[in-house]
């Protein structure tokens, strides 16, 4: 039986694949330290789990969810979006729970390109944005990112026939993979494109509370009229530790929300509702408790960071999300560095070229292992010789 032609533009998943990785080094024997996938180490905040356990027994809690979520999650939600940003939001029209922000994104491709629809996607970036595009039967055009930039893309070079049949713009700020913030003034910039052409702006929120040094991450809902053009999309995930409890929402005008919940409605039917509710004891979380992870994080970059530079790294610090974005040694290509990092001392790393053709060159390094680990990372690295100044794939 033959499958769907659109899966033979789907490459492997990124990340599965580094999972079979890893499964195969262990199962011969070797002593992996991962820092391939963006999950945290740490457990789910305690009175999340408290809430779980209580709401888990109630049997009101053991049927079908509505649609667009619990009333009480979407008012959460929008009690939080104003705390947060100052963004009044009704949550009736222009909120939707989501099963984790990752089905949010995938599905609202389905409710806007049809076949030959282009989508405006930034390279690298997470892979499903470009996935998701080629499964709902778009074409992807990838905008160069890079250091040049800022991380940033440059809408000046995106070509007028391009975005005249382009649906929607992908972006995601704090970034994955490469750690770049943005402001509301490119956020403007951005919003005007998206008025001059008709597109929707969709806006992967994930790692917006992860920040550090005073750095503090903006919405695209800040700006007025932006909910008629933008879709926000904010996970648990990362900010709770919640990436398995699969719980997320988002947020924009009724018109441009409409869309992905009627295709939801007709593909899932809702998280479950006790989880939901211990979703509203995240959004309630004490901010102390939020800032207390970040602090965890930020020594762990300022570990890293001092161990790439005596490896001749020439690294700075990011101010958002717990991830490294760095060039590999001149001579190697990223799939080469990866398998170099695993073979030869154990560390699991996703190659650039996995989030993008622009991201070959790059590696990604998550700081998801405690500081002994990552210690360890380093004198791993020194013992096998694998420094910025390798040259043609020699170790030294």
């Amino acid at each position: 039986m033959k499958p769907s032609k659109r899966l033979d533009r789907i490459p492997p998943y990124l990340f599965a694949e580094i999972d079979r990785k890893i499964d195969e080094a262990k199962a011969k024997g070797a002593d992996i330290i991962s820092l391939g996938i963006g999950d945290p180490d740490t457990a789910t905040f305690p009175n999340i789990v408290e809430k779980m356990h209580r709401e888990i027994d109630d049997a009101s809690n053991h049927n079908y969810p509505p649609y667009q979520g619990t009333k009480d999650f979407r008012q959460a939600c929008v009690n939080w979006m104003k705390n947060r940003f100052g963004v009044e939001l009704d949550p009736d029209k222009e909120t939707v729970a989501l099963i984790g922000s990752k089905e949010g994104i995938a599905h609202v491709f389905f409710g806007y390109v049809d076949p030959g629809d282009y989508t405006l996607v930034p390279d690298p970036a997470y892979p499903v944005y470009a996935n998701a595009t080629y499964l709902a039967g778009g074409e992807p055009y990838f905008m160069p990112v890079g250091p040049e930039n800022n991380y940033l893309p440059d809408l000046g070079k995106i070509p007028g026939e391009v975005a005249r049949k382009a649906k929607i713009m992908f972006l995601n700020y704090p970034n994955n993979p490469t750690g770049a913030v943005a402001n509301l003034d490119y956020f403007k910039e951005v919003l005007e494109f998206a008025k001059k052409y008709d597109i929707l702006i969709c806006h992967d929120q994930a790692y917006c509370e992860m920040t550090y040094d005073g750095y503090v991450a903006p919405s695209f809902l800040q700006i007025e009229g932006a909910r008629d053009y933008c879709i926000e999309f904010f996970s648990h995930s990362k900010t709770y530790n919640m990436t398995g409890w699969r719980i997320a929402w988002a947020a924009g005008g009724e018109k441009v929300l409409t869309p992905l919940k009627t295709i939801k409605s007709n593909i899932d039917s809702g998280a479950f509702k006790a989880v939901q509710k211990a979703g509203i004891a995240a959004l309630e979380t004490p901010q102390e408790k939020i800032t207390e992870l970040n602090e965890i994080y930020r020594s762990r970059r300022n570990i890293m960071i001092e161990g790439l530079r005596e490896l001749g790294w020439d690294v700075g610090s990011p101010k958002a999300t717990f991830y490294l974005w760095l060039p590999v040694p001149k001579g190697l290509n990223s799939a080469e560095l990866a398998e170099i990092m695993l073979e030869r001392a154990g560390i699991v790393v996703p190659p650039g070229n996995g989030y993008g053709p622009n991201g070959e060159g790059f590696f990604r390094i998550a700081l998801t292992v405690d500081e002994n680990k990552l210690r360890e990372v380093v004198e791993r690295m020194k013992k096998a010789g694998i420094h910025f100044n390798m040259a043609s794939g020699a170790v030294y």
